[in-house]
């Protein structure tokens, strides 16, 4: 009988103390919890190192794809400038492109667009992989039939040299020419690219699985708000 009431203080002690271990703990640990997603392609030690819980760690130097100078559907030179700031997610196409994949990744492409129309952190673009055809004015009725506005979301044509440079170079997707004959065949990767505020590459996606392009809405929204806690600790 003597123990009944010291399990009742233990019970008592145990539900007041919970809570604040609880509090105490998401505080330290739950606090903007997230998991980083990854940066793809070569990356090198800086020279430089940062605090981190009371350690030194040295910074990191990551792939950056760089300047482009390229023209969209509305006339206008668009340059990675262009998109300072803005969390950028890339798919590649050609108008003469009609194949159920090509119709797949557009719609994908629609979706994702009118899902983050309102959000001004994110921009979609639309890479031709067929600048001989792909012309201004043929982009422009082409962004017309997907309501694709200039500025949010950008269908890229220009130099064939400078386009192909930064789609299989810089973003390391492939995409190339062969020639059958007297026959010209575009191959490139269906996919979908994800790059961060700062022009880093943070993620690849299969533009035909849906799987995929549900992972790439939920790696925006990430990238959001790695962006968000960036800003606020002021790196």
């Amino acid at each position: 009988m003597k123990s009944f009431p010291i399990k009742k203080i233990l019970i008592l002690v145990t539900i007041l103390a919970v809570p604040g271990f609880l509090y105490n703990i998401l505080q330290d640990q739950g606090k903007n919890r997230y998991k980083p997603l990854p940066y793809f392609g070569p990356k090198k030690v800086a020279a430089t190192s940062r605090s981190v819980r009371g350690n030194m760690v040295p910074d990191t130097i990551y792939h950056n794809v760089g300047e482009f100078k390229l023209i969209n559907q509305a006339g206008d030179t668009v340059t990675a400038a262009s998109y300072e700031g803005k969390i950028k997610v890339i798919n590649f196409f050609y108008t003469k492109g009609n194949t159920e994949a090509v119709q797949i990744a557009t719609r994908g492409m629609q979706s994702l667009a009118k899902a983050y129309n309102r959000n001004k952190v994110v921009s979609f673009i639309s890479l031709s992989i067929d600048p001989v055809h792909d012309t201004p004015e043929v982009l422009k009725a082409h962004a017309a039939n997907l309501s694709a506005e200039p500025g949010k979301w950008d269908l890229l044509t220009g130099d064939s040299t400078t386009l192909y440079n930064l789609i299989n170079k810089r973003l390391f997707v492939d995409a190339h020419q062969e020639h059958i004959g007297s026959e010209r065949k575009l191959v490139y990767s269906n996919m979908f690219v994800l790059l961060d505020y700062k022009n880093h590459i943070r993620g690849y996606y299969e533009a035909t699985s849906a799987e995929d392009l549900s992972r790439l809405d939920d790696e925006i929204k990430v990238s959001i708000i790695e962006e968000l806690r960036n800003n606020n600790d002021g790196r």
